[in-house]
């Protein structure tokens, strides 16, 4: 008898555990639809932002133009995009990307927050009470999944912490659809409840499905919760958005690489993506014995420094932005245009696009190609002086490109073959 009633108080005791499946685990008086619903309407609108300006980065980077360029495998119909990249304004790229990795940052309180108030619904048992519940499920299989692989590749990328198997790049690029899948979804089916509650709240009589069943003593009201996540994402926004810009906001990004003071003394004292010895660039490879080697119908031509800078040099003040969202201002370029080193290679008139191969000996972007529109525009420099001073080794000597509105990884440093008409 005895050893009966042990088997029978076993589940009593398993009954008092407590699942996260189990709303009463969940006991804070902060949940609730209104205050989940909040917290939705702001990631609707952050998280489109955020796949657009990924879209205008992806259009960027010229996929469609060569290999070198787009390295996704297998991308097929969702390598799309609707037009060519433009080269004005000079400052689009430094926007776009950054407008991309600032919302990205901002909105990680309030993607917890969200993932908080709903946490019981990501455990319910059974996973699927119909075909349209498990259509619902899978959508948020597919939202949940896809929002924090993308939050975070993304965040240890702007970090350069490459701690995932295989190219950013490419997870990146298929990470995005797979969020899109279940965010598209998502919204379809959620987005008309979400208004009816920020407008009526929830109908008298009827239950908060999100509300705790067994809440504890108030600490916080729901504004308070708001308030909070507001002022998390606030915080993020101060300590990383100035890596995009000058002076104070600079030396305030504390939380993102490229933040702090700029790097050196000198006309050269701006941020930087790579240096020289990281790629293996030697002093031997840009000594007086280095030649720029341009190739085009008129032939190849092989060009000393000396005989660049003894062409006509142009001038253009454009910034440096890459795809981490750092960028720098306007800085001071000086150099021979792509266009009239078009013009020696065969094409006189209507420059078309160039293929451009670097020194470094490894890393991604050592060759690289640009349009055509990217060519003809005057302010498109074989860059050989910046800020009235030589390019320093760790900003391409003895020469790099500089392109308006191009990501940074398109302005090669430290270049050492032009091939124009032949991508």
């Amino acid at each position: 008898m005895p050893e009966r009633r042990r088997i029978h108080s076993l589940p009593d005791s398993l009954r008092a555990l407590r699942t996260p499946a189990d709303p009463a685990s969940w006991r804070s008086p902060v949940r609730g639809v209104r205050f989940t619903a909040v917290l939705g309407v702001i990631l609707l609108v952050g998280l489109t932002l955020l796949f657009v300006t990924g879209l205008l980065s992806y259009a960027a980077y010229n996929p469609d133009l060569n290999r070198v360029n787009d390295k996704t495998p297998g991308k097929g119909w969702l390598g799309f995009y609707l037009f060519s990249w433009p080269t004005g304004p000079h400052w689009l790229y430094r926007l776009t990307q950054g407008l991309h990795v600032t919302v990205g940052i901002v909105l990680v309180p309030v993607l917890l927050a969200k993932l908080w108030s709903v946490i019981p619904r990501l455990f319910a048992l059974p996973p699927a009470r119909s075909v349209g519940h498990a259509l619902e499920r899978i959508s948020l299989l597919l939202l949940v999944g896809g929002a924090l692989f993308q939050f975070l590749t993304g965040l240890l990328n702007i970090q350069l912490d490459y701690l995932f198997p295989g190219s950013f790049y490419t997870l990146h690029f298929y990470g995005a659809w797979v969020f899109l899948a279940g965010f598209v979804a998502h919204v379809a089916l959620k987005t008309p409840q979400a208004v009816r509650v920020l407008r009526h709240g929830i109908p008298r009589g009827e239950p908060d499905p999100l509300a705790a069943p067994d809440p504890l003593p108030a600490t916080l009201s729901r504004r308070g919760a708001l308030a909070l996540v507001g002022a998390g994402s606030l915080l993020l926004l101060i300590t990383s958005a100035g890596r995009s810009f000058d002076g104070p906001l600079r030396r305030i990004a504390l939380l993102t690489p490229r933040g702090g003071t700029d790097p050196g003394p000198g006309p050269n004292a701006f941020q930087i993506n790579k240096t020289a010895a990281a790629v293996r660039i030697r002093p031997a490879d840009t000594d007086e014995r280095w030649r720029l080697t341009v190739r085009g119908p008129a032939g190849e031509f092989r060009f000393s420094r000396a005989e660049l800078l003894a062409m006509d040099q142009h001038s253009a003040a454009l910034p440096i932005a890459c795809v981490e969202g750092w960028s720098t201002s306007d800085q001071q370029w000086r150099g021979v245009r792509l266009s009239d080193l078009a013009a020696l290679a065969g094409y006189p008139d209507r420059p078309p696009g160039v293929f451009v191969e670097s020194l470094q000996r490894g890393g991604s972007f050592r060759k690289a190609a640009l349009r055509d529109n990217q060519v003809r525009d005057g302010r498109s420099l074989l860059a050989l002086e910046v800020n009235g001073a030589p390019l320093s080794p760790d900003h391409g000597y003895p020469a790099r490109i500089i392109v308006p509105a191009a990501p940074g990884v398109l302005n090669t440093k430290w270049v050492e073959t032009l091939t124009f008409g032949e991508l």
